[in-house]
């Protein structure tokens, strides 16, 4: 049983469930943070404070960071694996099958993890009260932090290297789960550019908006 749980397919299926968790968010985080983009504040202030408090939201914010939490302990653990498996590079000529997206998948979710900490540092924290800044004003506390070059420079790179992350974590979850099929694959793999590509431009439209032109 124990070698069931914790073979490597196993620790993939988990961290392909965690990680079409993760892609389902997203777009709604997006949807909520377009409202930045309103010259009145009420609106992200309200959805903000329904999303500290209403006790549904909390369940599936707990959840959340547990998906996070275990993408990234799965995620680093398989490339161990991997580097382990594989502990001499590959003889000169003889190159890796491996895609582009999936030989750097490590490095651009370290990159995620990397944002998502200061995220967590900038908003979670402030909710706790670990970090100072009024949990009822998100809508300004974003536009300051917007208005720091900086701060826009990393969110933009991370959003980038977001990019890469998702198309592979969207189009592997699929196969890891079993769901390869040849006519439906192509067509996932066309939703998986769209979806890599849209979201990043979504987040990175309104932090440039703000920065910018507000």
């Amino acid at each position: 049983m124990n070698k069931i749980l914790f073979s490597s397919i196993s620790k993939k299926f988990v961290l392909a469930l965690a990680g079409v968790f993760l892609l389902m968010f997203l777009p709604v985080h997006l949807i909520i943070n377009l409202m930045l983009l309103k010259s009145d504040p009420e609106p992200f202030n309200k959805a903000a404070h329904f999303m500290a408090t209403f006790p549904v939201i909390k369940i599936i914010e707990i959840v959340l960071i547990a998906a996070i939490l275990i993408h990234i302990f799965y995620g680093i653990f398989l490339q161990i694996q991997n580097w382990l498996a594989r502990p001499v590079g590959y003889v000169s000529g003889n190159k890796s099958d491996t895609s582009f997206f999936s030989k750097f998948m490590i490095w651009t979710g370290a990159s995620v993890f990397t944002f998502l900490v200061i995220h967590f540092f900038n908003f979670y924290f402030i909710r706790l009260g670990l970090v100072r800044g009024d949990p009822e004003d998100f809508y300004s506390v974003v536009h300051s932090l917007f208005k720091i070059p900086v701060y826009n420079y990393i969110y933009l790179v991370c959003f980038t290297l977001l990019g890469l992350h998702l198309f592979h974590a969207f189009s592997s979850a699929f196969q890891t789960l079993g769901l390869n099929h040849r006519i439906w694959t192509p067509v996932i793999n066309v939703i998986a550019w769209i979806y890599a590509i849209a979201l990043p431009l979504g987040f990175a439209f309104i932090s440039i908006t703000i920065w910018q032109f507000r």
